[in-house]
């Protein structure tokens, strides 16, 4: 069985107290050793204070401890001459000082610097030519924070020509997703133990996932504000939200695609039911650029990668109809298109089989229909009007013909609801008409389905309503005991649903929508019937403002 790969929190050091009291907490949140940053405290030749102070670092810490001095051309604070930080290096592993750390960490940069220096910095670990009992090591490091370093076959073959490295560390900017994979080959083809993570929005996968690919350890912070790295989840997010210490070679990867997807609760619902389940997976927000050219070579860059195992994508905005546009333009593995989706041109699940087949579905369909179809009891002849005109007004639209419904199309431009309609009607004749919002065509809607981002917390218009339901009432556009069904979930109670309930109207939140989408999806890649009541309790606690 490969060894486990570890947890490390670093810790930025101001002063002795507050740093021992923050190893402690990471201790008692189950990490596995520290990284102390000591950029702050030791200045450089003559320092002995601050050398002091590092000293009862290392003697005090409840971990196992990596001492690390990061040089500022490489994202650190320290700016002293070298030979003294790797002079306080020796002091330490030597027991000159007392207890010697587990670890230190250079950069490549610095190692190369001179043949003194590497022969200064092998004194200071253990190494095959150390004379005495030195039982500190080394872990040999190169960051980039703008991008890939551009020769780095080059920098990794010069890391493994050092003789005394027991550790190699690469960190890089990630330009997108696809960086990750290239991370994951190199830990499959280590020599020693190698750490190697991406930065940034597009690095959180190989944190996540660095025990599936035998990677030494992942860096996790013991809060937001105190990440070393861009891109550093929390200690509670790595073990309790992407459940870290279940993840090994056999775990199957699942992600909401998007742009953005940083707030999305998917994961926390996923996760947790996989967790309930027994289901060997995991769930990760996946960052990918809007247009067709980036989600397309994205994604199929990860289906190509094996050893990732993709098994599947919720897929949000913007790239819902690029879901279905890739199923039935990519030759190069068998595609299938669930009826829904392949009408709408729109889907926002992605299932990849035991033998690599993808199945394409589209269940924001049934996240509306369904609870509408429970509140209602059935929607056969039901006038719904739907604001929108966007991907999710598709998909709703369709879904409520399908169910024998009679749907107005409304939204701000009222010749792209028109134009809706008319591509909708091709596959739904006579179930379809369009209008400006809030207008009366025709009898009453007894049904009204928001698909706007109007009142949605990270969106634009936060405070805002898409349709003023009063004006809409006196005007005969919704019928007095109409139902109103909210897509937006956070908040759950928008503008939209307060006003909706002081006017007496019946109300369906967003919540609704969500879960029972999620379900779906839930049964369709693991086979098993989806925890409703667990994903519910999960969604109403990750709420952003729930308490904790």
């Amino acid at each position: 069985m490969p060894p486990q790969t570890l947890l490390c929190v670093p810790i930025m050091a101001d002063d002795a107290e507050s740093a021992l009291a923050d190893a402690r907490q990471a201790r008692d949140l189950g990490a596995d050793l520290v990284e102390m940053r000591i950029d702050r405290l030791f200045h450089g030749e003559g320092d002995d204070e601050g050398a002091a102070v590092v000293a009862r670092l290392v003697a005090e810490s409840p971990l196992p401890l990596i001492v690390t001095c990061r040089a500022a051309d490489e994202g650190g604070e320290y700016d002293g001459d070298d030979s003294a930080r790797v002079s306080l290096y020796e002091s330490l592993g030597t027991g000159e000082r007392g207890q010697p750390p587990a670890y230190v960490d250079l950069e490549l940069s610095t190692y190369e610097r001179s043949a003194n220096l590497r022969q200064k910095v092998h004194l200071a670990i253990d190494h095959p030519a150390q004379i005495r009992d030195v039982r500190t090591r080394l872990i040999l490091s190169h960051h980039d924070f703008e991008k890939r370093p551009e020769r780095l076959f080059d920098v990794l073959g010069r890391m493994r020509a050092s003789d005394g490295a027991r550790v190699l560390k690469l960190a890089w900017h990630a330009r997108s997703l696809r960086d990750n994979l290239e991370i994951f080959e190199l830990l499959s083809e280590k020599d020693r133990p190698t750490i190697a993570l991406a930065m940034g929005r597009f690095g959180l996968m190989s944190r996540v996932l660095a025990p599936k690919f035998g990677g030494f350890l992942t860096f996790a912070s013991l809060r937001d504000s105190g990440a070393t790295a861009p891109g550093q989840p929390t200690v509670r997010e790595l073990i309790d939200a992407y459940r870290f210490r279940s993840i090994g070679p056999s775990t199957r990867v699942y992600g909401v695609a998007g742009w953005p997807v940083e707030h999305s609760l998917s994961p926390a619902l996923h996760n947790a039911a996989f967790e309930a389940t027994g289901h060997d997976g995991v769930y990760l927000p996946m960052p990918i650029p809007e247009g067709w050219e980036h989600f397309k070579a994205t994604v199929l860059a990860m289906l190509d990668f094996k050893p990732l195992d993709l098994r599947g994508l919720s897929v949000t905005i913007p790239h819902k109809t690029h879901l279905v546009r890739l199923a039935r333009e990519d030759t190069s593995r068998a595609w299938s298109l669930d009826p829904l989706a392949d009408r709408l041109g729109a889907a926002n699940t992605l299932v990849v089989d035991d033998d690599g087949a993808c199945r394409v579905l589209n269940t924001d369909g049934a996240g509306v229909v369904e609870p509408l179809a429970e509140r209602l009891g059935g929607l056969s002849g039901k006038r719904v009007m739907v604001l929108g005109a966007g991907g999710a007004a598709r998909s709703a639209a369709g879904a409520l013909a399908q169910a024998g419904a009679h749907v107005m199309i409304c939204a701000r431009r009222t010749e792209a609801a028109a134009a809706l309609a008319g591509e909708l009607g091709a596959h739904w004749p006579g179930a379809f008409e369009s209008g400006a919002i809030g207008v009366r065509i025709g009898d009453s809607c007894e049904v009204l389905v928001n698909c706007t981002p109007a009142g949605m917390r990270s969106g634009t218009a936060p405070d805002q309503r898409a349709i003023d339901l009063e004006q809409a009432r006196d005007s005969g556009a919704l019928a007095e005991d109409s139902t109103v069904f909210e897509t937006v979930y956070a908040p759950l109670r928008t503008p939209l649903v307060e006003q909706a309930e002081s006017l007496g109207f019946g109300v369906i939140t967003g919540d609704a929508m969500f879960i029972v989408q999620a379900s779906a999806q839930f049964q369709e890649w693991t086979g098993v019937t989806a925890p409703k009541g667990l994903m519910r309790r999960v969604f109403d606690e990750s709420l952003p403002g729930a308490p904790t």
